[in-house]
């Protein structure tokens, strides 16, 4: 314990993971872009046991949602892009600095999360935008009474069109989820999907092709716990489900 609070002290630039999150997103592909994108998203945090975790998290009960800073640990593009694309402005492009975006000078993650329950040394979280492995480097409490501004600006973002998506079921995929979320004790489950898969997370060249010949396949699968659901996008801005495997099932 006293070897890495040294090894901090002698240099501000050098970080020490706090603990690893398990998340109910296990890849970057169906993952929110922003936390509170997806309520009913779950992880825990498990602190490591250096850190004391039941004195350190001693008075967190009392909080409803906290900051967690966290490493984008899975970022693949180490060059750096001054401007880069986000998302919803189909192709835009925009300063890396006035985004969001996990390709930063420095892949650290700020997420304002959900205090589901404290247990020992874990934290249970929901309305998660991170992926399962995820180091994180340290959580602060969220103070409403400084920290929420009404009156803030909201930039590029603001004005930006809500999904219309829906999630279409049959009453095999609905048995099936409904099994699924019984074997993981996680109620929620068909709430997760449908806010998941409404999010939309194809690549942006991926989309308006719907109904029409693509140059990009027109299938995909997003991997939640330990499953995987396929799915599809339909003109009437629905969402197709054409499959849905767990454990064994999957390839």
């Amino acid at each position: 314990m006293e070897k890495g609070r040294d090894k901090g002290q002698k240099n501000g630039l050098e970080m020490q993971k706090i603990g690893v999150i398990a998340s109910c997103y296990k890849d970057k592909f169906g993952t929110p872009r922003q936390p509170g994108l997806a309520p009913s998203s779950w992880a825990r945090l498990q602190i490591d046991r250096e850190w004391q975790p039941e004195l350190a998290l001693a008075g967190l009960e009392g909080f409803s949602h906290l900051w967690l800073i966290f490493q984008f640990h899975q970022n693949t593009d180490l060059r750096y892009h001054a401007k880069v694309h986000p998302p919803r402005l189909g192709g835009q492009s925009m300063g890396v600095f006035a985004t969001r975006s996990p390709h930063r000078p420095n892949p650290i993650g700020l997420s304002l999360v959900k205090i589901e329950a404290i247990e020992k040394d874990s934290i249970l979280l929901s309305g998660v935008d991170v992926i399962d492995g995820t180091p994180v480097l340290d959580i602060k409490p969220y103070l409403p009474e400084v920290e929420a501004i009404p009156q803030a600006r909201s930039g590029w973002s603001k004005g930006l069109s809500p999904s219309t998506l829906r999630v279409k079921w049959t009453d095999e995929h609905l048995k099936k989820v409904q099994e699924w979320s019984q074997s993981l004790g996680h109620q929620g489950l068909k709430s997760l999907i449908e806010e998941t898969l409404c999010l939309d997370p194809r690549p942006v060249v991926y989309r308006g092709y719907e109904g029409e010949e693509s140059p990009y396949r027109q299938s995909h699968a997003v991997r939640l716990f330990n499953g995987d659901i396929h799915f599809s996008f339909c003109e009437d801005q629905s969402i197709e489900i054409h499959r849905i495997l767990i454990g064994s099932e999957m390839p």
